[in-house]
């Protein structure tokens, strides 16, 4: 049985988000917090909580999809800056934060942390946003 086969979405990320995509080693899911545009990757690898427990080529790969996503990101939505962190203090299965923040953003330039309460995307945002990004997302990955 593979370490994919036993992976399994924590309970609280399945809450808080969307899932968008399946990448080679990672779920693309969508924070459900219209604010920012705010994705997240999940190595599909059980039982892991840090990227240094993740076996080399695994850590390269992830290393290439945040960076494929961090580039698309900043190309679609004209961000100002890529928040890329990987914290892990509140859910402890390992996944890595994409936020693309603007100069004019609510909480600039103080982290987006906890600082107001989510407020979830309506359907037709939704929909515009995954119009936006996804068959951009299907193109970098067709090429690959």
């Amino acid at each position: 049985m593979s370490e994919t086969t036993l992976f399994t979405l924590h309970a609280q990320l399945e809450k808080d988000s969307i899932e968008l995509a399946d990448f080679p080693l990672c779920k693309l899911l969508l924070c459900n917090d219209s604010a920012y545009p705010w994705f997240i990757l999940v190595p599909k690898v059980a039982d892991i909580s840090e990227i240094y427990q993740l076996d080399w080529l695994q850590q390269q790969q992830l290393l290439n999809e945040s960076s494929l996503l961090s580039e698309l990101l900043m190309q679609v939505f004209s961000g100002d800056k890529m928040n890329v962190a990987a914290l892990g203090n509140v859910v402890e299965q390992l996944h890595v934060h994409h936020v693309v923040r603007f100069k004019d953003d609510a909480q600039w330039p103080k982290p987006i942390w906890g600082q107001q309460a989510l407020t979830p995307y309506s359907a037709e945002e939704l929909t515009v946003l995954k119009d936006k990004l996804l068959p951009q997302l299907a193109i970098i990955f067709a090429e690959k």
